[in-house]
């Protein structure tokens, strides 16, 4: 766009003599600002759905303005940004499959690595294990200590019983009788003990102690 530029000064015209050559007022020279006047009405933007070319310029609003007035491209930035930052304050965390630092995804803020290994679980003000944001616990691998199990068994008490041939016989727990010539010796053995073995159970074991994941990568926004 362009602004009107006279050419020619008529009003100075008036001032010189009659018969200077330079008091004529000239055809040419009003084609000139004729000309300079198309020019710059041509160039103007309408008011009504104008049409800009070029790079035209507006001031930039102060932040939060709602009113009818034009945003300029500073201003959208500065506004998305806010929200990006009050979406993900200081001390948030950022979780994603890429390795890109959030920094440069979002355009704002100072983040660092963040949990590597480690799974979030939440703050349980009731458990000394959980109750401090950024505390950390527990192994990844889990060992099962060798051990032994020992047993105790009772017995209720039992009897033998055991069929000779029929006949007398005598001895330290008694007597007896038998008939003809058959005769068995019997002796009784008490039970006076039961044997349990015991076996040794547990050993060493590695990466036994995970639950179901994925590996993502974690960022926390320190400033």
């Amino acid at each position: 766009m362009s602004n009107y530029v006279q050419s020619t000064n008529f009003a100075t015209k008036d001032a010189l003599t009659s018969g200077d050559p330079l008091k004529i007022v000239k055809g040419t020279e009003i084609n000139t600002e004729f000309v300079n006047i198309a020019v710059a009405v041509a160039t103007k933007a309408d008011l009504a759905s104008p049409t800009f070319t070029g790079t035209p310029l507006a001031p930039t609003a102060s932040p939060a303005t709602n009113n009818t007035q034009i945003a300029t491209t500073a201003y959208i930035d500065a506004a998305i940004t806010a929200v990006k930052a009050a979406l993900f304050p200081v001390g948030s965390i950022f979780t994603a499959v890429v390795a890109t630092n959030p920094g440069t995804l979002l355009g704002f803020g100072t983040w660092t690595a963040f949990g590597a290994g480690r799974v979030p679980v939440g703050f349980d003000s009731g458990n000394v294990l959980f109750d401090t944001a950024e505390e950390t616990g527990g192994s990844a691998n889990a060992t099962l200590p060798s051990h032994t199990h020992t047993a105790t068994v009772t017995d209720p008490g039992h009897n033998h019983t055991t069929t000779a041939g029929s006949g007398a016989f005598s001895g330290a727990t008694g007597l007896g009788f038998f008939i003809g010539n058959d005769a068995a010796a019997v002796t009784g053995t008490a039970v006076t003990s039961i044997t349990v073995a015991n076996s040794t159970e547990g050993a060493s074991a590695t990466n036994a102690n995970y639950q179901p994941y994925i590996t993502v990568f974690m960022w926390k926004r320190t400033v």
